[in-house]
């Protein structure tokens, strides 16, 4: 394949991945928290590199992931002590990211692994770093990864689809039914972890945090069934890759943050004419009701 088209399926890996986590953060209100994981993870690929000296994906995932769930649990933590749940955020993330910003300062300085590859990535190095097996060569490590989280979120919520969606509507239901709504809940948070370092590397957190809720936002607007709710979230961040690589490609700026402006775009058009939920279709129904009533009136 191309150069062009190993990065174009990176991306759109990315925005399906993260686009179908994204669903279920909106649906509970979790969006800033995806934000928060989003950073933090950072911290955990940095001991992960201490510890074993090496940037190969399984450490980043096993240290990203364990960071990700700790900053679940913090947050939780703060929230039922009495801390509102945007400033244990706050607090927890800030905290977090800053405690990874200076490991790497001081003890990651002399690898690839920086604070602006961390915030931007660098999405046009990804087809030069390949698996390799037996001597040949199966395309970028990058994609690999991707597609091996997405399969692992698709099975799992495959297998969890009822408990995800009743504890996204109403946790109160769900614990009336007997559902571990705690396990469900540390186990989306164990998915966001994977899903973040899998993206973080190839294309930094600010896209991260852009596909993580701009799809998911885009497609709540544009339906109200949960299973459709996740495929158009999928195809959103997909779409957003596409244009946005092309935007780039056109103006010569940054992939990464044309494909996150790609995903406001989208939103920003669903927000306007979405069929149910649009701002002008509001305009327009607030206008046929008022002509209605007018005409009554008389």
């Amino acid at each position: 394949m191309s150069f062009e088209g190993w990065i174009i399926i990176t991306g759109m890996l990315v925005g399906i991945v993260c686009g179908t986590i994204g669903c279920f953060l909106i649906l509970r209100k979790m969006a800033m928290l995806a934000d928060a994981i989003s950073h933090t993870v950072l911290l955990g690929i940095v001991v992960a590199f201490l510890v074993s000296n090496s940037l190969d994906g399984i450490y980043m995932l096993i240290g990203a992931a364990s960071v990700g769930l700790l900053t679940a649990w913090f947050v939780q933590l703060l929230h039922q002590s009495g801390v509102q749940s945007d400033a244990a955020i706050g607090v927890v993330f800030t905290s977090l990211f800053a405690l990874g910003v200076v490991l790497v300062t001081v003890y990651a300085d002399k690898v690839h692994l920086d604070v602006n590859h961390a915030l931007m990535g660098d999405i046009t190095f990804v087809p030069w770093n390949t698996l390799e097996l037996f001597g040949y060569s199966l395309g970028p490590k990058a994609v690999w990864m991707l597609g091996t989280v997405a399969l692992i979120n698709f099975i799992l919520i495959w297998i969890f689809y009822k408990e995800l969606k009743i504890t996204s509507f109403d946790p109160q239901m769900a614990l009336a039914l007997g559902i571990p709504v705690t396990f469900i809940h540390y186990l989306l948070m164990g998915m966001l972890s994977l899903s973040t370092v899998a993206s973080f590397d190839s294309v930094g957190a600010i896209l991260v945090v852009a596909m993580l809720i701009a799809p998911g936002a885009t497609a709540y607007l544009l339906t109200d069934r949960l299973i459709v709710m996740i495929i158009l979230s999928a195809a959103v961040g997909a779409v957003a890759a596409i244009v946005g690589y092309y935007s780039a490609l056109y103006w010569n700026i940054s992939i990464a943050g044309a494909m996150a402006a790609s995903c406001g775009l989208l939103f920003l058009l669903a927000f306007l004419f979405s069929p149910k939920h649009g701002l002008l279709f509001k305009r327009l129904s607030q206008q046929k009701l008022k002509q209605s009533e007018a005409f009554l009136g008389k």
